[in-house]
C-alpha cells in the first residue's frame, strides 16, 4: 500500500519549522504533498504562485515531496486525492487544543481509513512562526534562524533589504 500523506498550510513564508516537519514526513511516507492553501482571511506578504515555488525550491532535494494548491474544503481535498494521512504540526500545548479540535471534525468528513498524523516540532524550531518571521525580517532583524536561506533572500529582496 502506498503512503500517500498531506501537510497542508499557508506556508507565508515556509520556515525552518515547517521545513523540518517536511523533511521528517518524507522519511516515513511514500508520498508527501505540500498543500498550499488559499485562506481569504489571511493577509499574505507573498502570492499563492510565489509560495508554491518558494517550497519547490527549499523542497528539491526531496524527491518524494510535490507541492499542490489546496483549496476550499480541506476535508474535500483529502477525499478527492485519496490521501491515506494528514500530518499536522504541533509547537505546544496550544497547538494540541486546536489541532485535536480541527482532526475530530475532519475524522466525521475523512473517508473511511485517513487518520490524522500529528509530528512533534523539534524544540530549536517550537518557537518560530510565519507571523513571527515577517515581522523580524521586515523589521530588519536577522531571520537566518527562522527561515531556510533561499526564502530569507527572497523575503529581503521582496522588502528591499
Amino acid at each position: 500500500m502506498n503512503r500517500k500523506a498531506l501537510y497542508a498550510g499557508t506556508f507565508d513564508p515556509l520556515t525552518l519549522g515547517h521545513l523540518d516537519l517536511i523533511e521528517r514526513a518524507a522519511g516515513i511516507f511514500d508520498e508527501l504533498v505540500i498543500g498550499v492553501t488559499v485562506n481569504l482571511e489571511k493577509k499574505t506578504m507573498f502570492s499563492f504562485s510565489e509560495r508554491v515555488e518558494l517550497i519547490k525550491e527549499v523542497t528539491k532535494h526531496l524527491n518524494n515531496v510535490k507541492v499542490d494548491k489546496c483549496e476550499g474544503l480541506l476535508a474535500e481535498y483529502v477525499n478527492r486525492k485519496d490521501f491515506n494521512v494528514v500530518v499536522r504540526g504541533l509547537r505546544g500545548v496550544g497547538d494540541f487544543d486546536d489541532e485535536n479540535q480541527m482532526a475530530q471534525l475532519h475524522r466525521h468528513l475523512y473517508k473511511p481509513g485517513i487518520e490524522t498524523v500529528f509530528l512533534m516540532s523539534d524544540a530549536k524550531y517550537a518557537f518560530i512562526s510565519s507571523t513571527m518571521a515577517k515581522q523580524v525580517i521586515s523589521l530588519g532583524g536577522d531571520g537566518s534562524e527562522l527561515v531556510p536561506p533561499y526564502v530569507l533572500n527572497v523575503m529581503k529582496g521582496k522588502l528591499g533589504k
